[in-house]
């Protein structure tokens, strides 16, 4: 026997690790959302004719993609509060660890999701663009109305995929003393003497979490080459 005791695991130390929960969840979905609307834009500047757009683009993603996770997210919060103190219309109550997790991670994030999409948009036939040329539409028309709902429809596993390894990741918040759901599960364990017992049902949660989604994934990429 092991003689692992979960007793430990009382309604406050629940609420903590749902509050934790909270915290990894917000941080992976606004991740997600600025970051394939900013990913979405940069691939789109990358396929660009202007040379300025597709340089940028290009040094953009290479840039982020190039760095670790855990160096940009230290960057950032020694950066940001103090960027933030600047602005007077900013309240001074503001969680600036938090605040610099969501801009680290969306940004870090976009760089990756522009290459998802610079793909998707490059595996929709031309014959759609000419066509939508040939309907009256113009380039950004054509761009919003048909290609980019073939491309996100193309890429949704892979988009997935990278949301996956992006919850995953928001681990690495404890690096600025920002308490997602590992960091408050490893401040339980360590508190109460039951770092074990902590470890395994934080391991628990995320395997049931991602296994969860991977299936969805494999589902999904089914659906789609069928």
């Amino acid at each position: 026997m092991l003689g692992l005791d979960f007793s430990f695991i009382t309604p406050e130390a629940f609420s903590v690790l749902m509050e934790g929960m909270v915290i990894s969840l917000k941080v992976a979905g606004t991740a997600l959302v600025v970051g394939l609307i900013w990913g979405t834009a940069l691939a789109m500047m990358r396929l660009s004719r202007f040379r300025m757009l597709s340089l940028f683009a290009a040094a953009y993603v290479n840039f982020f993609r190039s760095m670790p996770l855990a160096m940009l997210l230290l960057g950032f919060y020694l950066v940001v509060p103090q960027f933030l103190k600047s602005l007077p219309w900013v309240p001074q109550n503001t969680d600036t660890r938090l605040l610099s997790a969501l801009i680290g991670f969306a940004l870090f994030e976009a760089a990756y999701y522009a290459e998802i999409m610079r793909a998707g948009i490059q595996s929709v036939a031309k014959g759609q663009l000419s066509a939508a040329f040939a309907l009256g539409m113009r380039p950004l028309q054509a761009m919003r109305l048909v290609v980019l709902p073939q491309a996100f429809r193309n890429m949704l596993p892979l988009l997935l995929t990278q949301l996956i390894v992006l919850f995953q990741d928001t681990s690495l918040v404890y690096i600025i003393s920002l308490a997602d759901f590992f960091t408050a599960a490893e401040g339980i364990g360590e508190r109460d003497g039951r770092i074990e017992e902590m470890m395994l049902i934080a391991g628990a949660v995320y395997f049931i979490i991602c296994f969860t989604a991977s299936s969805l994934v494999k589902r999904l990429s089914g659906a789609t080459k069928s």
